[in-house]
């Protein structure tokens, strides 16, 4: 079966930078458009952003300018470059498998990795 894998999660000041990896194994990487999405508690699970098979990328409003997806297909891996992080960049990010218009349909999930944003 199909397992995401990320890594990269942890605490990290206001300004400051994170990079998150996805490790992808048990499917053919890649031919799947891949995403990245971020629930904080409370809030509803939110698509931060996402890449296509052919390399186009589309980001939410709020992480616009800050966070670049990109792909490695060698290497089965799907990175979220974060900059100039903020606050209510605080959430767990999840690494997703899209089969949809926009990453609006995910096919599998990873467990999460936890980015806590704080001073």
């Amino acid at each position: 079966q199909v397992q995401l894998v990320e890594s990269g999660g942890g605490l990290v000041q206001p300004g400051g930078s994170l990079r998150l990896s996805c490790a992808a194994s048990g499917s053919i990487f890649s031919i799947y458009a891949m995403g990245w999405y971020r629930q904080a508690p409370g809030k509803q699970r939110e698509l931060v952003a996402a890449i296509a098979r052919g390399g186009t990328t589309n980001y939410a409003d709020s992480v616009k300018g800050r966070f670049t997806i990109s792909r490695d297909n060698a290497k089965n891996t799907v990175y979220l470059q974060m900059d100039s992080l903020k606050s209510e960049d605080t959430a767990v990010y999840y690494c997703t498998r899209c089969s949809g218009y926009g990453c609006s349909v995910v096919d599998h999930w990873g467990q999460g990795t936890q980015v806590t944003v704080s001073s």
